[in-house]
C-alpha cells in the first residue's frame, strides 16, 4: 500500500472528514434546543466547568457547557502544538540534544526523560509527546522549529487559520503562563484537525513505545491516557481512538477523547471536572461520548448541557 493510500485508510478508519474545517460561526441568531426526550439522558452530575461532544464527520456540536469559557488547558494544548509543527519534519530526522533545546523547562514539567547529548529521532519525540505529555520533547522539537516564542506565534496563527478564537498560546507546551488560555471548541477544533494527519492519528492512538534509555538499550513508555490504555482502575474504552490528557495546578485535569462506533467519530472535550474523583475527567468523558453515539444519529445541534440555564448557540466546525 502506498503512503498516500495508507493515510487515507487510516483517515476514513477514524471517520474524519478530508474537507477543510471553516472558521467557527459566531453569530447564530437562533439557540436549538435538544428535543426532551434526548436531554433527559444526559447525565445531570456532569461537573466540568466546560465540556463539549462533537461529531467528527459533520463537524457538528451535539451538546456542551460553556464551550468558549477560556480556560488553562493544561497538556491538551499539544494538540494545537502537534497541528503546527508535525507535519515540518521527517520521522527519521535525527536531533542531537543540546543544553539550549532544554532550557526554559518549566519546574515540576512532566517529562519522557531526554538528556543533553543524547540522540532521538523525531518520530522518539513525538512519542514523548503523545505518551508521556513530555515538555522536554516539545521544547526540542520547538528548538528545531526556530525556537519557543517562533513556535508560540506559529501556534497562534493556526488556531486563528481554524477559526479557534478562544486560544491564546504562551507556551507551547501547555505548561501554566500567565493569559494562556483556550476553550472546549477550540481544542475540539485542534482535535479533529489532528486526526486528518495520519502522523497525528498514529500517535495520539499509540498505547506503548519504545524510547531511547540512557546508557543505551530501549525503555517502553506506556501512555499515560487512562481511557485509551485501560489502566488505573479505567477500562479501555470501547472504540477509543485517542488523542490527548493533560493536567495541571491551575487548569485542573483535562482530556480530549475521540473514539468510533457503528460509522461514527464523535469527539468529547472535558474542562477540569470539580468531582474530586481521581478519574473524574475520564468517568465525565465516557458519559459524553456514551451520550453522543447513543443520539448522534436524530440529536439535533446544539442542545442542552442538562441544565436550563446552560443553553448554547447552535454552531459547527
Amino acid at each position: 500500500m502506498s503512503k498516500k493510500a495508507g493515510a487515507l485508510a487510516m483517515i476514513a478508519a477514524a471517520g474524519v472528514s478530508l474537507t477543510p474545517i471553516p472558521a467557527a460561526a459566531r453569530s447564530a441568531a437562533t439557540t436549538a434546543r435538544q428535543p426532551a426526550a434526548h436531554s433527559r439522558h444526559l447525565r445531570r452530575d456532569l461537573t466540568a466547568l466546560a465540556w463539549l461532544v462533537a461529531d467528527v464527520n459533520s463537524g457538528k456540536v451535539l451538546a456542551s457547557k460553556n464551550p468558549h469559557r477560556k480556560l488553562p488547558p493544561a497538556s491538551t494544548l499539544k494538540t494545537l502544538f502537534a497541528v503546527t509543527v508535525l507535519p515540518k519534519f521527517s520521522a527519521k530526522r535525527v536531533r542531537q540534544v543540546t543544553a539550549a533545546d532544554l532550557s526554559g523547562l518549566g519546574s515540576g514539567s512532566s517529562v519522557v526523560g531526554i538528556r543533553q547529548g543524547g540522540r532521538y529521532t523525531v518520530a522518539d519525540l513525538w512519542n514523548g509527546v503523545f505518551l508521556r505529555s513530555g515538555n522536554d520533547a516539545v521544547h526540542v522539537l520547538a528548538a528545531m522549529n526556530g525556537g519557543w516564542s517562533t513556535t508560540a506565534r506559529e501556534m497562534q496563527q493556526t488556531a486563528h487559520r481554524l477559526g479557534a478564537r478562544d486560544t491564546t498560546v504562551k507556551s507551547p507546551d501547555g505548561y501554566d503562563a500567565p493569559g494562556q488560555v483556550s476553550s472546549a471548541f477550540d481544542l475540539t477544533v485542534f482535535a479533529r484537525a489532528g486526526l486528518a494527519n495520519e502522523e497525528f492519528a498514529r500517535y495520539c492512538s499509540t498505547t506503548r513505545a519504545g524510547f531511547p534509555a540512557a546508557g543505551g538499550g530501549t525503555a517502553q513508555l506506556e501512555n499515560t491516557n487512562r481511557i485509551l490504555v485501560g489502566s488505573h482502575g479505567m477500562p479501555r474504552y470501547p472504540g477509543i481512538i485517542g488523542v490527548k490528557n493533560g493536567y495541571t495546578s491551575k487548569a485542573g485535569n483535562t482530556l480530549i477523547a475521540a473514539a468510533r462506533r457503528n460509522g461514527h467519530t464523535l469527539i468529547a472535550t472535558v474542562l477540569n471536572p470539580q468531582s474530586g474523583e481521581a478519574n473524574g475527567v475520564y468517568k465525565e468523558a465516557g458519559a459524553l461520548l456514551d451520550w453522543g453515539f447513543d443520539h448522534v444519529a436524530h440529536s439535533e445541534p446544539v442542545g442542552r448541557s442538562g441544565r436550563d440555564d446552560e443553553e448554547e448557540e447552535e454552531e459547527d466546525f
